[in-house]
């Protein structure tokens, strides 16, 4: 038993140093290409946290672990949102372009609700339900296409690495979050057979936490070097990755039971979704205080009570 509590966390360090290196090396890229911020916080930044995610999935995919599956991905988003948001939101207001709120919020409550609804359907995502989450990916990839150098990217902080050092780096992060990945899945699932309680709730919490850690450093070191561009890119765009990549190349590896009683979860998400929809037109307009930032924090905690007493 405890040996698998310090592979679970050597899992966690590995998968979180992958992350940070295939960050730094995107972020390389990026700059050499001058894209604008919020298109990386939306595609490069939001993949590379996202990617701890897809590696532990296509593990419990293949495993067979679907609890541990739709768990990673609904404790994940929930956390981003009430959590890295909320933390970044504490240490300084973040200020959101309108564009953002009308727009890719609103593209990120669809995906979810149609994730939602295919899984509801035959109590499964099967493999051309993983197609339809690609597909949807596709038309969001488009769209980022739009502003890709809307602006000039990013500040002198983002060091630019030679092509060689860059691609280095990126294939070294992949490889950290594979072997990380698999540590934690391995050692979650054995930790939940010996406290007797559901692959559902590991995913929902210790996996969840634990692969969302890249996005909460990211977004944190985001807000407080002012990029509220990246910080809030990278929560939206990693819960997009999450849903329409993650879950749907977990479809196409293998048929994904879905249970029931994740409905709630479900359900929570979407609302909670909504609520960062809402906060950005109440009180400081486009931006979300300290006051909701708070507010946000606290609701997580009282999430984590119920899954709790749910166990």
């Amino acid at each position: 038993m405890l040996i698998s509590v310090l592979l679970l966390l050597i899992g966690f360090v590995i998968v979180v140093k992958g992350a940070d290196f295939l960050i730094d090396g995107a972020s390389s890229l990026a700059k050499k290409m001058s894209i604008s911020e919020i298109a990386i916080g939306l595609t490069i930044v939001a993949f590379g946290t996202s990617a701890p995610e897809l590696i532990v999935n296509i593990f419990a995919s293949i495993g067979g672990y679907h609890e541990i599956t739709f768990g990673n991905i609904l404790g994940s988003n929930i956390f981003n949102i009430l959590m890295v948001l909320g933390i970044a939101g504490i240490i300084s207001t973040i200020a959101v372009k309108r564009n953002t709120i009308l727009k890719e919020i609103p593209f990120l409550l669809a995906a979810t609700l149609m994730a939602f609804g295919l899984a509801l359907w035959n109590s499964d995502l099967s493999l051309l339900d993983g197609i339809i989450l690609l597909a949807f990916l596709i038309v969001f990839f488009i769209y980022v296409i739009g502003f890709l150098k809307a602006k000039p990217l990013l500040g002198s902080d983002i060091k630019e690495r030679s092509y060689f050092i860059t691609f280095l780096m990126m294939i070294s992060g992949m490889a950290g979050l594979f072997f990380g990945g698999k540590f934690v899945i391995d050692n979650a699932v054995l930790i939940a057979r010996h406290f007797e309680v559901s692959e559902k709730f590991i995913g929902l919490t210790i996996v969840a936490l634990g692969t969302s850690l890249p996005e909460l450093v990211t977004s944190i070191i985001a807000i407080t070097k002012g990029r509220n561009d990246l910080a809030i890119g990278n929560v939206i765009g990693s819960n997009l990755f999450n849903i329409l990549l993650v879950l749907g190349v977990s479809s196409l590896i293998s048929p994904i039971h879905y249970d029931i009683a994740l409905n709630i979860d479900f359900i929570f998400l979407c609302v909670i979704t909504i609520m960062l929809f809402t906060a950005m037109f109440i009180g400081k307009k486009h931006k979300l205080t300290k006051i909701e930032a708070v507010f946000f924090v606290i609701l997580y905690f009282v999430y984590l009570v119920f899954l709790f007493i749910r166990k």
